[in-house]
């Protein structure tokens, strides 16, 4: 079993591997920052997403006048036992402006940010944008509607910040990026309207904000999402209420996370597709090649739409 979201990478993992790294480079991003200067970003704006997908928000609304990383980007791999190494934190440590998902999510990021001030850095913490609380049971904040559009107009503003003279670029970019979500917006609704109340089965929070946007009813108890998330056995009791969910028919999609799965996650994808239930995966961090913010959202809703009217699955984008 894996490790918990709240413990997505150990401090000492950090501390051991990168404290002389943060050292060394803390006074050169400080002095860069400082100075307007951009380091290796060759004359743009060193920017840096915890998450590929606040990456590509960054990149969208920054355009050329960025240069942006993503820290957690390979949708194979598990973001929940992430552990950043040295590169990492030059990486995070050189940024002019970062923007980071908080709930405890990317908790190694305040780590580096902590062993490598600087005052002029900008750092984006989505918990705050949206006023969450530290204890917000679900972190996987970019399924919920609305979050990128404070996201894209929270970047263009610290990017004003960092460049005055290109703020009015910023602006209209994140007014393009907000209005170029009016497509997924128009899904959602549409899959509220055509199907209100679709019954369906998850294995993770994961999508769960999205699954409420679109209406959907899910029917998994929150316990076994919660133990599934954080890597704790479910108990008994709710392992037999999930399998109910499939034997006897009382759902119409199961939602799983594709980038995370063991036996037990399996076997409840095993036991959908006996029972004739599609199977919808989805991510935590956005796949790529072939995606940008938007049409992965797009293409979530398209493919439960997609499970729901044709019992078609999709496991993979």
């Amino acid at each position: 079993m894996r490790s918990g979201w709240r413990g997505l990478t150990t401090v000492a993992a950090i501390g051991a591997a990168t404290g002389m790294a943060l050292l060394a480079s803390a006074c050169s991003s400080s002095t860069a920052a400082a100075s307007g200067s951009s380091g290796s970003g060759g004359g743009k704006i060193v920017a840096v997403g915890a998450e590929n997908e606040y990456a590509d928000v960054i990149q969208q609304v920054g355009g050329k006048y960025v240069q942006v990383s993503a820290i957690m980007s390979n949708p194979n791999t598990d973001p929940h036992t992430f552990e950043a190494s040295a590169s990492v934190a030059r990486l995070v440590s050189s940024a002019q402006l970062v923007v980071q998902n908080g709930v405890g999510y990317d908790t190694f990021m305040n780590t580096i940010e902590n062993a490598a001030p600087s005052s002029s850095r900008k750092v984006v913490v989505v918990q705050n944008l949206l006023g969450l609380p530290d204890g917000t049971p679900n972190p996987h904040l970019w399924y919920k509607p609305g979050t990128m559009s404070a996201v894209a107009n929270a970047v263009a503003a610290d990017l004003a910040a960092l460049a005055p003279a290109h703020a009015a670029y910023f602006k209209a970019n994140a007014s393009a990026f907000i209005s170029s979500l009016a497509a997924w917006d128009n899904a959602i609704a549409t899959f509220q309207t055509k199907y209100p109340g679709t019954p369906v089965a998850t294995t993770e929070p994961v999508a769960d904000y999205l699954l409420q946007a679109v209406g959907a009813d899910n029917l998994t108890p929150w316990a076994f999402q919660a133990d599934i998330m954080n890597g704790t056995d479910p108990s008994a009791q709710d392992v037999a209420v999930e399998r109910s969910l499939f034997t006897q028919h009382k759902v119409k999609v199961f939602v799983y996370n594709q980038q995370v799965t063991d036996s037990l996650t399996e076997s409840f994808i095993t036991l959908a597709q006996a029972n004739g239930i599609p199977v919808v995966g989805v991510y935590e961090t956005m796949p790529v090649p072939g995606y940008d913010y938007q049409s992965w959202m797009l293409a979530e809703v398209q493919d439960l739409q997609k499970a729901v009217a044709s019992k078609i699955s999709t496991e993979h984008l």
